[in-house]
């Protein structure tokens, strides 16, 4: 071979290394990798597979790799390809070819699968708690506000009058289902892929259930075939934190605009707003711009590993290493993104007289006469919509918000109001019109409280 096909030829093997490679972001697997590989050993053991002195010997390998780890003394080199062989190789050296005992029974295709089947685990744990402690905090914010009225609104315009309480309820319910899909998911995927070797199973005396319990798995995995190459796991936590991420943005964008002076709802600390380079009057929302701007990543690796996974033959296949960082990334951003939206809901001010002051553009208790006239005057109420519409245009000629005229006012707007009785314009009151609203799942401070109650005694049945 000539000189430059030698170099040429080296070139070739690093840069393969290099595409071949998941050690530099799968590295971040060693605890769960050591944990299995330890419940792994102990059941062969316990099979009669290896003998005491190997497994003791395996075992303290292991946990010296684990600290060398932990102390950043522990050395990656990228031609052990992925943490698998990278925890295999160092305890070839540290203990001799007692180390390839290990690997009896198991593939690194169930290998893989269990580590990342317990990391999304943990993450999953994690993500519900931190959703809890915004359903927590969303719930101590409603409390103070279930008299503060604001605008309810459809198609971004003024419809009905609400509470500030109320609204916030409703990302508590957003919330409290991403809550209970996380929750559902760890419960439906919580089986143990440790055994199913590289696609059907082992002709070795393992006991899967053994290695199961020792995991925290409620069991084995059903099919060894399926389990090589299922990443089901994988997808439903990337659409879980897509769907946290989605209602984390929707919230993120009534603040922008309620911080903005148009609403002037609420005020956004400073801690969580940055000044403008060049205007320094300007004070610019950019957390929760972030918050919406992450959404868009975190929807991109729902997608990639979507369209990664849609193509698969039975069983492993080499497409499935790009699951990770995808998940790696969607789960630090949710993670972050559900603390710093925590700690500025915390610190957040609400104006309330701005709320209540735009209640009185947009004649939002029009709805309130219609409906008046259709229980105390019998109409239909598409007869009553029409004279509500006569009302709404009479109150604009006299420059006035429907809920403040008067009863002469009310009755020369038609004709077919010029009897009615001033009780009437209780209903156009605006906070009538809100606590008229007391239906379940109304607007009522009434049932805005019991909404409260409710999501109280949900959360004290999850600690």
């Amino acid at each position: 071979m000539k000189k430059n096909d030698q170099i040429l030829s080296n070139e070739n093997a690093k840069l393969l290394d290099e595409f071949n490679a998941s050690i530099m972001f799968d590295k971040q697997l060693y605890a769960q990798d050591i944990r299995a590989s330890i419940a792994h050993c102990q059941m062969l053991f316990k099979q009669n597979i290896i003998n005491k002195d190997e497994q003791q010997l395996i075992e303290g390998g292991l946990l010296d790799i684990k600290q060398q780890i932990i102390d950043g003394k522990f050395v990656w080199n990228i031609q052990d390809e992925d943490i698998h062989m990278a925890i295999e190789s160092a305890l070839y050296k540290l203990i001799g070819d007692t180390a390839g005992k290990l690997h009896t029974a198991r593939s690194r295709n169930d290998q893989v699968a269990t580590d990342f089947a317990m990391y999304i685990r943990d993450k999953n744990y994690q993500i519900q708690n931190r959703l809890k402690n915004i359903i927590t905090t969303f719930a101590n914010i409603a409390s103070k506000h279930t008299t503060t009225m604001m605008p309810g609104m459809t198609h971004l315009q003024h419809a009905q009058p609400i509470n500030f309480a109320y609204h916030i309820l409703a990302y508590v319910q957003m919330f409290k289902r991403d809550y209970e899909r996380f929750a559902s998911s760890t419960h439906r995927n919580n089986l143990c892929p440790l055994g199913c070797a590289a696609l059907a199973g082992t002709s070795h005396n393992i006991d899967r259930d053994f290695t199961a319990k020792l995991l925290e798995f409620d069991a084995p995995t059903y099919s060894a075939l399926d389990t090589s190459s299922n990443r089901d796991m994988v997808l439903e936590m990337l659409f879980n934190i897509s769907l946290t991420s989605m209602h984390i943005s929707r919230l993120s964008e009534e603040l922008i605009l309620w911080s903005s002076s148009e609403f002037g709802f609420v005020k956004i600390s400073d801690e969580y707003a940055t000044a403008s380079s060049i205007m320094p009057q300007k004070k610019n929302p950019d957390v929760p711009e972030l918050l919406r701007g992450k959404t868009g990543r975190i929807y991109g690796n729902l997608m990639a590993m979507l369209t990664t996974m849609k193509a698969l033959p039975l069983a492993y296949n080499k497409d499935t290493q790009e699951d990770k960082e995808g998940v790696f990334d969607s789960i630090k951003t949710i993670l972050i993104s559900l603390d710093i939206l925590n700690d500025m809901m915390k610190h957040i001010y609400i104006n309330k007289e701005n709320m209540e002051k735009a209640c009185e553009v947009g004649h939002l208790s029009a709805t309130d006469l219609a409906d008046y006239l259709v229980q105390k005057c019998q109409m239909p109420f598409r007869q009553a919509y029409h004279i509500t519409k006569d009302v709404v245009s009479y109150a604009n000629k006299l420059n006035k918000d429907i809920s403040a005229i008067t009863i002469d006012e009310l009755r020369a707007s038609n004709k077919h109001l010029s009897n009615i009785s001033e009780d009437a314009l209780s209903c156009l009151s605006l906070r009538n019109s809100m606590n008229s609203r007391n239906s379940y799942g109304g607007t009522s401070e009434k049932q805005t409280i019991r909404q409260l109650q409710e999501i109280e005694k949900w959360l004290k049945s999850i600690k």
